[in-house]
């Protein structure tokens, strides 16, 4: 094991040991001890970006479990480093920013192991090469979130918010790991860089359209895309530090990492570029339309988080299209590194934004915009990082966000103008979708700081407002530094961070040189559009007391979060009839539904497989042996039509001693003997317990039961006789029984085979069977100990009461 696979269980092994730190030491909040976990890793990672950025890459074995193909692999090239920086790197300002944030009175232990574990399960999502390891990192991504979300536990909301999140996401896994085993298939692979190179063996194939599907499935439930980003929003129940960590820099983008990853494997499928591209499209618009119209200021940023993850998937969409239909290179190189560098900007930006409105809310006591205003003045510090976040965000000049929104439309127009037979007619839908989008961010930016910080100072805040401490804003301070350094001198991050993760996304092998500018003279389609996107969104912002009534025509009823609960409701009641349905409490229920897919599945099995019975070999039948059949038909029906407990039981020793007999003529005097023993144990128990019973006619049985019964009967029984006769007919190798036969005595000194089977050749298995006899005795013995002890309590407390009285 290398120090990156050892680094990826790091956290998880810190959670072990913060559990007995926080034991032993009191008095120092635990968000110290967890905080060079996460910068211990990105230090390391830091210094692996001289090997990512010669164009090397880096691929670490260790075998798991080799025998099902489910490998811990670790590859690391440029995609896979840009995102384990940014888990490790935004984990670290997370944490620091956690220790001003939670209370010590908070269960502090509680949320850091979930933080640790869910850091864990991020960068086994972008680290792993094996698509098995990955779902499972996936996985424990969407339970340790659900764990973080539901942290506050006696809050409706929260555990709402969990549930929906652990839902809907955990769907869209099941799916993608449906995927993931039909690539496997295709690709007879596990590896994803395997996959990539057999890619041709995905496309234009039903099997390969269906994993597209469903591999889409997985990133879209989990980057919130329409229409599963219900979830965002109801996760922002949980705490600041952890809606700046999951659902802005880390959790929402493992969907993105997820198309991004798989792009060279599936970017000859138009299925995959056109989804990914309109979806995304979709996702801007209507999030960035919703997002300004709320007024919990966690809402505006969850809706603007998911309208910023559908531009970076719209990038993505756009990439693959490119080289799906041979356009200008040109639109590729733009989209493919707008998509990287907003993923970059995204984390700085909006985990700054998230701090921001933890601290607002943690100074003033409310999210509520209403009943926030002239902030500006009481928390400058504050102001001046929602200033240039909120700008960079709207894609304002010379933040680093302005840089690739200039890229995006950039994209978005070339896209357009390109030579597609199937864009003739609609291709001007693309820039304008991406322009309209960009007005509604602009206009929930701008939300943000004139109705938050500007205007009068309110007085209906629950807490006097004021500036929050140094442990709260050193974190998104440095965010809002890297948003203007960014800015700036944008090309610090081409050659080192961008350009690997890029080429790692088209499966590129030459360098891209990359060169990001503020300027591309007056002819950029790209800065019209953003002049038009500054002065429309100003001039709405100004008049938005005129339009924003449009908002009252979108009814509760007619909403996808309407739909879900809904769905969840009506999902409830009837699962709920159904297993009142099924599980009557009966036992002779439950065997009529063991028994009867007993018998289905065997006769299916055998139409299918066919039956070749040989009865040449079969031993003569005797006028004994039908006597013995006839008194076990007889026996059986007397306990069908009796009433009599006793004679049922006699009935049913009198069918077990025939077998004793069938024994002894089949020249078995062992089993018969062991037969015997077990007879006559088992029916005199019986009768002794059924005796103490109180007397109790049976009850009359409907037609339908009893004819039920019978078929079932008659399917088990003969199921089991043609499987029998099937198995003596076709023997593949000859029996044990006679290796038993042959060394009964010489090798355990018995004459009894039985005795010696049970004893000898699979003593271990008797043990075992004895073991489990005796520790389910011991539980009944406790249970009746326990019923008995209650039993005389609740008469004690009678007694007192009685005479308390």
């Amino acid at each position: 094991m290398t120090f990156i696979h050892f680094a990826i269980i790091l956290p998880l092994i810190a959670a072990f040991l913060i559990a007995i730190i926080h034991k032993y030491v009191k008095g120092i909040h635990l968000g110290w001890f967890v905080l060079p976990i996460p910068f211990i890793i990105v230090s390391y990672l830091f210094t692996l970006i001289p090997t990512i950025r010669n164009g090397d890459t880096l691929l670490l074995n260790l075998n798991f479990m080799p025998r099902i193909g489910m490998n811990y692999d670790v590859y690391i090239d440029g995609l896979g480093l840009l995102f384990a920086i940014l888990i490790s790197g935004i984990g670290t300002l997370v944490v620091l920013y956690s220790i001003g944030y939670l209370s010590q009175k908070e269960k502090l232990l509680n949320f850091y192991i979930y933080l640790l574990l869910f850091m864990t399960a991020m960068l086994g999502v972008v680290l792993l090469d094996n698509v098995l390891m990955l779902y499972l990192f996936w996985e424990l991504t969407s339970i340790s979130s659900f764990l973080l979300i539901a942290f506050w536990t006696t809050k409706e909301r929260s555990t709402y918010g969990a549930q929906k999140s652990m839902i809907i996401t955990m769907f869209g896994g099941f799916m993608m790991l449906g995927g993931f085993l039909l690539l496997s298939n295709l690709t007879g692979t596990f590896s994803i860089r395997e996959m990539i190179s057999a890619s041709d063996q995905v496309t234009g194939i039903g099997a390969g359209t269906l994993a597209v599907v469903l591999v889409l499935l997985g990133a879209f439930t989990k980057s919130a895309q329409f229409p599963f980003y219900v979830w965002l929003p109801d996760a922002m129940e949980a705490p600041t530090p952890v809606s700046a960590y999951l659902h802005s820099a880390t959790m929402v983008k493992a969907g993105l990492y997820l198309v991004a990853r798989f792009t060279p494997v599936f970017m000859l499928s138009t299925t995959w570029v056109w989804t990914i591209l309109i979806v995304g499209l979709i996702t801007l618009c209507w999030a960035s339309f919703n997002a300004f119209i709320k007024d919990d200021l966690k809402a505006v940023l969850a809706f603007s988080t998911v309208s910023q993850l559908g531009l970076i998937m719209s990038l993505l969409g756009i990439s693959g299209l490119a080289v799906v239909r041979g356009a200008n290179e040109q639109i590729f190189t733009v989209a493919v590194v707008a998509a990287v560098f907003h993923i970059i900007n995204h984390a700085t930006f909006k985990g700054a934004l998230f701090m921001v409105t933890g601290i607002i809310d943690h100074q003033t006591g409310t999210r509520s915009i209403k009943k926030l205003g002239g902030l500006m003045t009481i928390m400058p510090i504050t102001f001046t990082m929602a200033l240039v976040t909120s700008l960079s965000m709207a894609g304002i000049p010379p933040f680093n966000g302005f840089l690739s929104k200039e890229m995006f439309l950039e994209a978005m127009f070339e896209i357009s103008n390109a030579n597609f037979s199937a864009l003739a007619s609609v291709g001007f839908l693309f820039p304008l979708l991406a322009i309209v989008g960009s007005i509604f961010t602009f206009l929930y930016s701008a939300k943000i700081v004139m109705q938050i910080f500007l205007g009068e100072e309110t007085k209906e805040t629950p807490k006097e407002p004021k500036e929050a401490s140094a442990l709260l804003l050193i974190s998104p301070a440095i965010l809002s530094l890297l948003v203007v350094v960014f800015g700036l001198f944008p090309n610090l991050l081409t050659k080192s961070i961008i350009d690997p993760a890029a080429m790692s996304i088209i499966n590129a092998v030459e360098p891209l040189n990359t060169k990001i500018s503020h300027w591309h003279g007056f002819n950029s389609p790209a800065l019209w559009a953003t002049i038009v996107i500054i002065v429309v969104g100003a001039a709405l912002y100004y008049f938005r007391d005129t339009w924003i009534f449009i908002y009252k025509y979108i009814k509760d009823k007619f909403t996808i979060n309407y739909l879900y609960d809904q769905g969840l409701h009506y999902i409830t009641i009837y699962s709920n009839r159904f297993t009142r349905m099924l599980m009557t409490g009966f036992l002779r229920t439950y065997m009529v539904y063991i028994f009867g897919f007993l018998v289905i599945l065997g006769f299916v099995t055998m139409l299918r497989t066919g039956l070749n019975l040989d009865f040449s070999n079969l031993a003569p039948i005797g006028i004994q042996d039908m006597i013995l059949v006839g008194v076990i038909l007889i026996a059986l029906g007397i306990i069908m039509i009796t009433k009599s407990r006793m004679v049922s039981i006699i009935m049913l020793g009198a069918v077990g001693f025939s077998m004793a007999l069938f024994f002894v003529f089949f020249r078995a005097p062992d089993l018969a003997l062991t037969q015997l023993a077990i007879e006559t144990v088992t029916t005199t128990l019986f009768l002794v317990c059924f005796y103490h019973l109180p007397k109790q006619s049976k009850l009359p049985e409907k037609r339908k039961f009893k004819l039920t019964n019978f078929i079932v009967a008659i399917g088990v029984g003969a199921v089991s006789i043609l499987i029998g006769l099937s198995a003596f007919s076709n023997r593949l190798f000859e029996s044990i029984s006679q290796y038993h036969i042959d060394h009964v005595y010489d090798l355990a000194a018995g004459k009894n085979m039985v005795n010696v089977i049970l004893v000898d050749f699979r003593g271990y298995d008797t043990v075992f069977e004895t073991l489990v006899f005796g520790i389910a005795g011991i539980g009944i013995y406790v249970l009746m100990r326990l019923t008995i002890n209650n039993r005389k309590d609740d008469k004690n407390e009678e007694r007192a009461e009685e005479s308390r009285l």
